[in-house]
């Protein structure tokens, strides 16, 4: 650990040998994310004789703006996320009762307790860091959604994962009239959400490509002229045995055939001058697996590795709703132009905690890409 907001240690940084064992931690991790499909996304109202109430079927997951839910059991709800995050941070990872250990917590808790930090986790382990959460160490109950809220590292800070893959961001590319994107999705996904708006949102202000099929991606992808400045995918996913390694990612469009990260090695290898570099909003609706050793980074490295700035893309098995909403909101803000990924991240968690009472926004991660942005020309200075 090292950086301006921790104090030097004898002129050096801050190490420690952990104690956790790799698989104990993707346990953890696999734990958290299962707790929140199962306590949060899955949430289903009862009567007073535990009857399901059916007109309210699903109701965290059906809507982005939770504000009329009853706040009581959100709050309830909320703290028990919050406190499987800290134990996974703290209790998990970082446990262990000698000095170093110690020391190296309580410097890490402190800096994370600050507001407004950039905090690179580069690291093999791929967590879902920004729903890790920390405390000012009190074991009084919160009573309050907001502080809540604020004790998760997404609402906190500006994070990115970044491991074996981080992009090389080469020169700065000259400010650009009008952007190229893409919207490479399955057309059938999320009707009743705001997927059309996202696709408006795309083509408005941008030269955008819109694919629907695994040949038009074979066919852009192996091209190495590719140059896009965000590329967005809307369409299914899971994970797929892939023994002995563990479970891949895969996506599928329209016509259902599987890409996944050997599909971007097979296709990008021959093409490491490309100017493709850009950020990848990978809106991947999935089951969600619960298998410790679950890498669901594959994909994410494999795009980084051939060009990509950076990936964003939830950590969990995301409701529709939210994830056509969070795309909107990122997509108006990124096209923008100036604003970075990180920075837009942070602001989406907080607007949707904030302003609509739902906490999803936390499960957005960055690999790579926090200082990703699109500079935007303006008519007579392109």
């Amino acid at each position: 650990m090292s950086g301006s907001s921790v104090p030097a240690l004898m002129g050096t940084e801050h190490k420690a040998d952990l104690n956790a064992r790799p698989d104990e931690v993707h346990g953890a991790a696999a734990r958290l994310c299962a707790r929140w499909k199962e306590r949060f996304v899955d949430f289903q109202p009862v009567d007073e004789q535990g009857r399901v109430l059916r007109h309210r079927h699903r109701p965290y997951a059906s809507s982005a703006d939770l504000s009329a839910e009853p706040e009581d059991h959100l709050r309830r709800t909320v703290a028990d996320l919050a406190r499987s995050g800290e134990s996974l941070l703290f209790d998990t990872l970082l446990r262990g009762d000698d000095v170093q250990t110690e020391t190296f917590r309580s410097y890490l808790r402190s800096a994370l307790s600050r507001e407004g930090l950039r905090v690179r986790f580069d690291s093999d382990l791929h967590l879902p860091w920004p729903m890790l959460c920390t405390s000012d160490g009190s074991t009084e109950p919160v009573a309050d959604l907001d502080a809540l809220f604020a004790r998760f590292l997404g609402h906190r800070h500006q994070i990115e994962h970044t491991g074996a893959a981080y992009a090389w961001l080469g020169p700065p590319r000259a400010p650009l009239l009008q952007p190229a994107v893409s919207l490479n999705h399955d057309p059938r996904v999320g009707r009743a959400t705001r997927a059309d708006d996202v696709a408006k949102a795309l083509a408005a202000d941008a030269t955008c490509t819109i694919r629907t099929t695994y040949d038009e991606l074979v066919r852009d992808f192996g091209n190495a002229d590719l140059d896009e400045q965000l590329t967005y995918f809307w369409c299914h996913g899971e994970f797929l045995s892939n023994e002995p390694e563990p479970p891949m990612l895969v996506i599928r469009l329209e016509d259902g055939t599987p890409f996944d990260g050997h599909s971007v090695r097979e296709l990008r290898a021959a093409h490491r001058n490309s100017p493709f570099r850009p950020l990848v909003l990978l809106n991947a609706c999935h089951a969600g697996i619960s298998r410790a050793n679950a890498d669901r980074a594959f994909l994410g490295r494999m795009l980084i590795d051939h060009g990509a700035e950076g990936v964003l893309g939830p950590q969990i098995a995301m409701p529709q709703a939210f994830a056509a909403e969070y795309a909107l909101e990122f997509v108006t803000r990124y096209l923008r132009g100036g604003a970075t990924a990180g920075s837009i991240t942070r602001e989406l968690a907080r607007h949707f905690a904030t302003r609509y009472r739902n906490p999803l926004g936390f499960a957005y991660g960055l690999h790579s890409g926090m200082d990703a942005r699109l500079d935007r020309a303006t008519e007579g200075n392109t």
